[in-house]
């Protein structure tokens, strides 16, 4: 049986009480900023999910090793068959790293029929989207340059220039996860002549705090609208924020959870981060 993405899953922090409601994450920028060998189960499906690999897994995202002295529970078996209530798609206000909140909850019957179906669904292909992806160099992330596009990503994904002006050259305006607005000047010059995005680039760069080996994805949504996103390099983390409980605590947290759902077959929720 497949192991479910739901089993990877790496604590997030949840949002605050009376915290202003974020606009809904657009699935097709989502989808193509979690990189194309990431697949999330349906609603209504049955998932496996492995409590030991959460807590190694969150103990690995914070780069410690888990202390001896975490209790264990040895009621709690080695996998659950959960039916998958919700996936939520999300994103980190501050890196733009997306990553999905999941409703789970186990159940002690189930049909093998129900799970082939299940498996059938995870392997469903979904619709092909209209985008590009590029990692930056040096010189995408100058603060006296701008970035430079791949002359058929430009042709696929931007609406077409106008030849007669010289240059040729347009304005274009770009959504990123946050639905926030981002507007760049797009000119076709140079020897040889050449895609690029001037005006507007070193501010996106500078808000988003892009270093080279950052990758950033343009795509063409179903309604012609032109997305950003954006993939991080992986960097050895400079801080954990206050936030973000040890990893002690996230280790005896997600074991606890799991403990409880089993033994009341009760709802509980996981963070799944593709990265």
């Amino acid at each position: 049986m497949a192991q479910s993405p739901a089993s990877s899953a790496v604590a997030a922090p949840a949002p605050c009480e009376g915290e202003r409601k974020a606009p809904a994450i657009n699935g097709e920028l989502w989808h193509a900023c979690a990189g194309p060998l990431v697949s999330l189960p349906p609603v209504g499906s049955l998932v496996v999910y492995f409590p030991q690999g959460h807590s190694e897994q969150v103990a690995a995202s914070m780069q410690k090793d888990v202390e001896a002295h975490v209790p264990s529970y040895p009621n709690l078996p080695s996998k659950l068959i959960c039916l998958l209530h919700s996936v939520t798609l999300q994103a980190d206000p501050d890196t733009d790293e997306v990553y999905a909140q999941m409703t789970l909850q186990p159940v002690n019957t189930y049909a093998k029929e129900a799970l082939q179906l299940s498996e059938l669904a995870l392997r469903q292909a979904r619709p092909q989207m209209e985008f590009f992806c590029k990692t930056l160099t040096a010189s995408d992330t100058s603060t006296h340059g701008g970035f430079s596009v791949p002359r058929r990503a430009a042709e696929k994904i931007f609406p077409s220039l106008d030849f007669s002006l010289q240059p040729p050259c347009q304005e274009l305006q770009a959504r990123d996860i946050h639905d926030n607005v981002w507007t760049f000047r797009h000119i076709f010059r140079g020897q040889p002549k050449r895609h690029l995005l001037t005006t507007g680039w070193s501010l996106f760069v500078s808000g988003k705090k892009l270093f080279a080996g950052d990758s950033v994805i343009f795509v063409r949504d179903e309604k012609q609208q032109l997305l950003l996103g954006i993939r991080r390099a992986n960097r050895q983390p400079t801080n954990i924020s206050s936030s973000v409980l040890s990893s002690d605590s996230m280790h005896i947290g997600v074991l606890a959870a799991a403990a409880h759902a089993s033994a009341n077959t009760s709802p509980f929720t996981i963070f799944y981060n593709p990265r």
